[in-house]
């Protein structure tokens, strides 16, 4: 991957269907998303490194292993590595490992970074049901910071089971950022992603970001013109280089996300940080081992 090429490195981009068509979320909650972010498309894999290399864009891609709280059989991580792997001038693949998976969760951990290149884990606790500070996830982060890995942490309301009754059995308590605070804290050299805008929990993300200094805030998910003020007053001072750009691609394009940006009272200073530079540098792309550096 040559970054110097690249304009922008997305964070947050979801595999939502397999090569041969498997869905990554059932139809119930695939509708209700669709319902609340609008029908969006749903690209394989290589469309979606079309999609980015024409706008000379890296992205990270995953799925979400949900499987022990959802009974939805996931997307196989081996094929979103081995996708990514097909293009990767602008693919960079991350897992996803259901914490109720224990010591195969581990095993599998392992497998993916030393044999697949994957180079982070995404978590979303309301829907895989689980509290982030909860000790049977534990050795998964372990693992993920004993290989050199990133953990991203869905935070807030989630559009996913919006609507549905019951929330599809989808608790919104379990992406409170303040319960990842404790996973910096026991886990210190763990570099940790707070994705999105954290509604309604927007200063206690702050908090922890702040606070630790290998915790991040990506933000995917909203446009940018719906950022609370506090939000871009932080991205613009203490946390310029800790903001990450995600779209939430394809429930959200980049594109819209863009121009929305451009619109955005952010420092043309920390543009390029939050566009590319602080990705670059979590992420080790372009090095031989990623910095440690906050």
């Amino acid at each position: 991957m040559n970054v110097e090429d690249l304009v922008a490195i997305d964070v947050h981009t979801h595999a939502e269907v397999s090569a041969g068509g498997h869905a990554s979320l059932s139809a119930e909650l695939f509708g209700a998303s669709e319902k609340y972010f609008k029908e969006h498309p749903r690209p394989t894999i290589p469309e979606m490194a079309a999609y980015y290399r024409e706008r000379r864009m890296a992205a990270v891609v995953f799925t979400v292993d949900a499987e022990h709280a959802t009974g939805h059989p996931r997307i196989s991580n081996e094929e979103v590595a081995e996708s990514c792997a097909e293009h990767p001038d602008v693919l960079i693949p991350f897992g996803s490992v259901d914490p109720w998976k224990g010591r195969a969760g581990v095993r599998e951990v392992r497998r993916l970074v030393e044999e697949y290149g994957v180079r982070g884990f995404k978590f979303h606790p309301s829907i895989q049901g689980f509290a982030p500070d909860d000790r049977m996830a534990y050795p998964l982060y372990e693992a993920i910071q004993e290989l050199g890995a990133v953990a991203l942490f869905h935070t807030g309301q989630t559009g996913i089971g919006a609507g549905v009754p019951g929330g599809g059995g989808i608790r919104l308590k379990y992406s409170n950022p303040m319960l990842v605070d404790d996973v910096a804290v026991d886990f210190p050299d763990l570099r940790i992603i707070l994705a999105h805008p954290s509604f309604p929990w927007q200063d206690e993300a702050l908090a922890v970001a702040t606070h630790k200094p290998y915790v991040y805030i990506d933000l995917s998910g909203w446009s940018p013109k719906y950022f609370p003020p506090q939000l871009v007053r932080y991205a613009n001072t203490l946390l310029k280089d800790k903001v990450l750009f995600g779209s939430d691609y394809p429930v959200i394009s980049p594109d819209r996300w863009l121009a929305d940006f451009d619109r955005l009272d952010v420092k043309p200073e920390v543009r390029p940080r939050i566009l590319k530079d602080n990705a670059v540098r979590l992420l080790g792309l372009g090095t031989k081992e990623r910095t440690t550096d906050a």
